[in-house]
């Protein structure tokens, strides 16, 4: 498996980016190609609070697919939702995924 992760971390007025992000989750839903969308809130850390508040991943089977699906019209519209309106919270990586089952 191969991912995109957006972490952000905790914005100023929490509550306009929660709504803003309902909002552009159903941009990334269009993005092709994407088997799993995943998104979680953070809650803290070890020490307590965090300075992160919300990370989301796009899921694909392959390199190949993640490639194709950066490259669509659907996720240049997604990105420049998130770059467009949280630029200075967000940070975006990107991962090959091995999952070792127990």
């Amino acid at each position: 498996m191969y991912k995109m992760i957006a972490i952000y971390k905790t914005p100023a007025d929490i509550e306009a980016f929660d709504q803003w992000y309902k909002n552009h989750s159903e941009l990334a839903k269009k993005v092709p190609l994407v088997k799993e969308f995943r998104f979680s809130k953070v809650t803290g850390g070890p020490r307590g609070a965090s300075d992160l508040h919300f990370m989301a991943e796009l899921v694909f089977a392959s390199k190949e697919d993640f490639k194709t699906a950066m490259s669509s019209p659907e996720n240049m519209a997604a990105g420049k939702d998130a770059f467009t309106n949280y630029k200075d919270i967000i940070s975006v990586h990107f991962a090959e995924e091995e999952i070792i089952r127990l």
